[in-house]
């Protein structure tokens, strides 16, 4: 007979003690009917990962944990956010499990696309990722944003899956190959389509978020979304260097108007466009080294190989 596969969900918290009863109640669901259906083995578990929460979120972890065996947990040191949560729960699940599926507490993500899921990465395929259909529940704002992001990417050359977040599935040695990725800066949705291997999408629909709140409001998405620049595109880079090369032809043309200027003795006339043509000069200049120094940060940070978590209690030892 051949031998089930182990699946490990995981799914990083951070202060989510208002939704985790129900996130805990839809996956047990979920998770027992897999089992009785023989998609997963019987060892198959849940894995949450507590981002260092202010809240009740790790007694309730640890209550899920004390009451049913398909429930395991571990709690980081500290908050190290979200992209290191979920890098700690993959790598720390890659040890007991064949594939794991990550996804966040919130409940936006169709917790029954995952029966798609198993039944693609039977089919052969390594990574699965789940993508939006359509985003009915965003406002304009969040749509308009949400959407330009992924486009800008790809204009930046940065491969991602449109409308992907970070619910997928991937097998043991698609995480084995992602530990050897050692950046700091972590932006996993731009990793996985690196490492490669057989890959397809599950459509789904993104529900409301049950309870709380949302832990990316505007100033965190931005913040994301230039982690995701810079980590995989030197595009900011070059176009400053074009730029420059576009400044230098615009100033020949200038240092030719003011010569002219100068000799027929309109000295006082274009004070205006001179003093525009200095604001907009060093505004240019300060915020290309802005992006020069933003690149220069990543690589201060990188070379000091701190570690992205630190794991202070892990269920699965207790």
């Amino acid at each position: 007979m051949k031998k089930k596969d182990v699946l490990y969900v995981v799914v990083p918290c951070y202060n989510e003690e208002a939704v985790l009863e129900e996130t805990k109640k839809r996956l047990k669901v979920k998770l027992e009917k897999l089992i009785q259906t023989g998609r997963i083995s019987s060892s198959s578990k849940v894995m949450f990962v507590n981002d260092g929460s202010k809240d009740n979120t790790w007694n309730l972890i640890e209550t899920f944990h004390k009451e049913d065996k398909l429930f395991s947990g571990i709690c980081l040191s500290r908050n190290k956010g979200h992209q290191n949560a979920l890098l700690a729960g993959l790598m720390c699940s890659k040890e007991y499990a064949d594939i794991i599926i990550s996804m966040d507490a919130d409940l936006q993500d169709d917790i029954d696309a995952m029966d798609d899921m198993i039944e693609k990465y039977s089919n052969g395929f390594d990574i699965v990722y789940g993508v939006r259909s359509e985003r009915k529940t965003d406002s304009f704002f969040k749509k308009f944003t949400a959407e330009s992001f992924y486009k800008f990417m790809k204009f930046l050359g940065v491969d991602v899956v449109y409308n992907h977040a970070d619910y997928r599935l991937t097998s043991k040695r698609v995480l084995n190959c992602l530990e050897s990725y050692e950046e700091v800066n972590l932006f996993l949705r731009g990793i996985f389509p690196l490492i490669g291997f057989s890959s397809s999408t599950t459509y789904y629909e993104r529900a409301k978020r049950v309870a709380g709140e949302s832990k990316y409001p505007l100033k965190k998405m931005v913040s994301f979304a230039w982690e995701g620049i810079t980590s995989f595109s030197v595009k900011p880079m070059r176009l400053i260097l074009n730029l420059g090369i576009l400044i230098f032809f615009v100033s020949l043309i200038i240092t030719c108007y003011c010569l002219l200027v100068k000799l027929f003795g309109y000295t006082v006339e274009g004070w205006t466009f001179l003093a525009c043509s200095i604001w907009l000069m060093g505004g240019i200049e300060m915020f290309s080294l802005g992006i020069v120094g933003e690149y220069i940060g990543k690589i201060y940070s990188e070379t000091k190989k701190r570690p992205r978590y630190i794991i202070s209690r892990n269920l699965e030892e207790e």
